[in-house]
């Protein structure tokens, strides 16, 4: 457990270890999200990093791509017709 104490303008310091285990580096934006009456804080890239994790689950299979060779050959096929440089 960590503690950090509240400014006048609302800013509050994150403590080191926290900052570490979220990965979150000076200049980085945090989310905070509410959920059943607790507040969450995460870094917001890894947030918008797993929500394109997230919708791009089952694309592989509806593109029928089985494995690393499959994956080449679409984007040669792409490169191909210009679609991808």
């Amino acid at each position: 457990m960590e503690l950090a104490k509240v400014t006048s303008k609302g800013q509050v310091t994150i403590p080191v270890e926290i900052r570490r285990k979220l990965g979150i580096k000076t200049g980085d934006k945090v989310l905070f999200m509410e959920e059943s009456g607790r507040v969450y804080m995460m870094n917001s890239s890894m947030d918008a990093l797993r929500e394109a994790q997230r919708a791009f689950v089952g694309e592989a299979e509806r593109l029928g791509l089985k494995n690393d060779d499959d994956v080449v050959a679409m984007i040669k096929e792409l490169r191909e017709e210009g679609v991808v440089k």
